[in-house]
């Protein structure tokens, strides 16, 4: 038989065998997120699972402690701009569902700020009888009184937008007013929305987000919104990206059609038809500064390396885009990537990180190029941007490490002066550790680094206790970070922990990210398992010692791992995450991924998925590390079918696992400070039996 025809005959019968897999896969049922048996197996592992953590003796000493740091009142409050002055959202244990209060921009830098309620959560949860979770703000400049709140069900990313007056603090009787939906709003004027949302008539895409933008005008039916914007429902999403001058006026928008989760087309909003724009395909827009459209690009484009900061200038694009030229603002090296941009009212900020460590920069456009300063923050530390606003040049940036606590400063991009303006006092007792980074040589020789927490006074006999963290994917970086439930349950116990900068995150820019998409996601794997491997070999520590914790994208690391390498663990937290890696494409959210991950519905993508999907490659007869597996009910980001199902199948293999699933907060799980004190107090519990008894 030719080679012409043993592929095809090949990759048939995996598509056959694929389909085969899920219609006998006997946990299906499982994935009916509210279904009447899927709750009743979940209530009763919850409760075999919490008889297990929660009357162990070290629970409720690690939930007073966690929660001392959760709603502690000596927290710096996040700051952000707005009218003039800076809003924070503050959850305690009398406001755990959070409190939006606005204050001076001197009087936030005080040690006491007056702060001004504008709207109690809590309040209005109650009131209206139902579990509101806030998820933000949008308001309309220049006055910034006028906003579209977002409330979510119980932590959902779908959400119900309402407008409110921030002035006289309620919501505006007859305002604008969206049901819920995973959906975009922006104000084009005091009068005027630009709406992204489910319209009916199947104008949702494959992966559940809009891709019709209609223009709504006030004192008018939704339903008889104008449209504007059509992408394909083949598509991620469509969302807008407005362009505004300083003093709040709109200059122009620009239409993100997202095609898949890594590449868009770019179009200009006008009063006849989108215009396309002469953007490369990876392409992630950042600011609008000084008449400038700032953005990045994640592959080679041109005479532009991938990675690069370019900037097109908008009258250019708008008098003709093909004769429009980009300008180079920052090409990063080898070594260092851009973590994020953002824009006061004439300048650009870069947040700029080299061997994952962070810096801050700004630049200012000019007429030959752009020239940039870098400004004095801490070195040798993690640094991001916290806050900014077009409406002046100051803005608020954060500094953390391992064993550093965070601190917030105030800065002018004009003066390129910083300040410290708070600090967040010590959570735990640091001077008992030592950070150190390491690079380690994964299987195919390439050199990762990872970050190593670790006792000074450690026993070199493998028998410290060590936490290793990764995520590796979508391009998202994992700098040092300032973990105080971490420091207080964990590092202060004796533990160790570790966070490996492995492949498909972002720490050296598009690259490093692009090395474990798709076919090559093995590569994340093999990292991961690479710095074990090196922690063991240099007596940090010792298999009966290492767990593994991983959220998310995180959730398929961990469980890949677990089990390709069940010899180097002896615990894995797996919270939130994505497992069932043939079928995650069809559970909500899921198709938006095919970039990351490939295409289960093509053969040949379903053929590299299938040899690391954990759920599909549990094994009879192997002895796997106990893990304990946690999601969300709420959660419509990533399906708790997920993990539902692979605890289900350990079960049905007779291995060792703990299932929790709480019931509130959405993906991201710490919508409340309380539940998510206790999600930590639990995670430890797991983590000490493991490791530590």
């Amino acid at each position: 038989m030719g080679r012409l025809f043993v592929a095809p005959l090949l990759t048939g019968l995996l598509t056959a065998s694929v389909a085969v897999a899920a219609e006998e896969d006997p946990f299906l049922w499982l994935e009916e997120v509210e279904g009447t048996r899927a709750l009743e197996w979940v209530r009763a592992q919850n409760a075999r699972t919490l008889e297990v953590l929660e009357k162990d003796p070290r629970f409720e000493p690690f939930l007073q402690e966690a929660l001392s740091i959760y709603t502690a009142t000596d927290r710096i409050p996040a700051p952000s701009f707005r009218a003039g002055g800076v809003d924070n959202f503050w959850q305690d244990r009398t406001n755990p569902r959070g409190v939006w209060r606005h204050t001076s921009t001197d009087g936030y830098a005080s040690a006491q700020p007056a702060w001004v309620p504008v709207l109690d959560v809590d309040a209005l949860a109650k009131a209206e009888g139902q579990p509101w979770i806030f998820k933000g703000h949008d308001c309309l400049p220049p006055a910034d009184q006028r906003c579209l709140v977002s409330l979510s069900d119980g932590g959902k990313d779908a959400v119900e937008v309402r407008e409110f007056d921030a002035a006289a603090k309620q919501f505006v009787e007859g305002g604008f007013r969206i049901p819920e939906g995973k959906q975009s709003s922006d104000w084009l004027d005091a009068d005027t929305l630009l709406v992204g949302r489910d319209w009916g008539e199947n104008t949702l895409t494959e992966s559940g987000y809009p891709f019709v933008l209609k223009r709504w005008k006030r004192g008018t039916p939704l339903a008889s919104a104008t449209e504007v914007f059509r992408g394909e429902p083949t598509d991620v999403s469509a969302s807008a990206f407005l362009l505004r001058a300083p003093e709040g006026q709109l200059e122009g928008v620009i239409v993100n059609r997202a095609v898949t989760f890594f590449e868009s087309e770019l179009w200009l909003l006008t009063d006849a038809a989108p215009v396309r724009l002469p953007f490369p395909r990876k392409v992630s827009l950042q600011a609008f500064v000084q008449g400038q459209v700032v953005f990045t690009i994640e592959e080679d484009w041109g005479r532009f390396k991938q990675g690069a900061l370019l900037a097109y200038p908008l009258a250019a694009l708008k008098a003709d885009p093909a004769k429009a030229k980009p300008a180079l603002i920052l090409q990063p090296g080898p070594r260092q990537a851009i973590e994020s941009v953002s824009r006061t009212r004439n300048k650009l900020l870069v947040n700029l990180y080299e061997d994952v460590k962070g810096t801050l920069e700004v630049y200012s456009p000019g007429k030959l190029r752009w020239t940039r300063a870098r400004l004095g923050m801490p070195r040798n530390a993690s640094v991001d941007i916290v806050a900014t606003s077009s409406a002046h040049d100051r803005f608020f940036a954060g500094s953390e490490g391992f064993l550093a606590p965070t601190s917030l400063w105030l800065g002018d991009a004009s003066s390129k002066a910083v300040k410290q303006v708070k600090a967040l006092p010590a959570r735990f007792d640091a001077s008992t550790h030592v950070v150190e980074q390491h690079w380690v040589a994964s299987k195919d020789k390439t050199k990762v680094p990872y970050f190593l927490v670790r006792p000074k006074k450690m026993k070199w006999d493998g028998s410290t206790p060590t936490v290793v963290y990764g995520y590796g994917g979508f391009q998202v970086s994992k700098p040092p970070e300032y973990l105080p439930q971490v420091g207080k349950l964990w590092l202060e116990r004796g533990g160790a922990y570790v966070i490996a900068n492995i492949r498909g995150g972002g720490e050296f820019g598009p690259r490093w990210h692009q090395a474990a998409l798709r076919e090559k996601r093995q590569h994340a794997f093999d990292d991961f398992a690479a710095v074990i491997e090196d922690l063991e070999r240099k007596k940090f520590t010792s298999p009966r010692r290492v767990a593994i914790y991983g959220r998310s994208n995180g959730g398929v690391l961990t469980s890949v791992v677990m089990t390709q390498h069940p010899e180097l663990l002896n615990g894995a937290v797996i919270e939130s995450p994505l497992i069932d890696m043939l079928r995650y494409h069809k559970l909500p959210a899921g198709a938006s991924w095919v970039g990351e991950y490939g295409n289960p519905e093509v053969p040949e993508d379903a053929a590299f998925i299938a040899k690391y999907s954990a759920y599909q490659n549990l094994k009879p007869g192997v002895s796997y590390p106990k893990p304990y597996i946690t999601t969300n009910t709420k959660d419509d980001r990533v399906h708790p079918g997920h993990a539902r199902k692979f605890a289900a199948k350990l079960e049905s293999l007779g291995q060792p696992y703990l299932y929790y699933e709480n019931t509130d907060g959405g993906h991201s799980n710490d919508a409340d400070p309380l539940l998510n004190a206790r999600r930590w107090a639990l995670h430890h519990v797991y983590l000490s039996q493991q490791l530590m008894d």
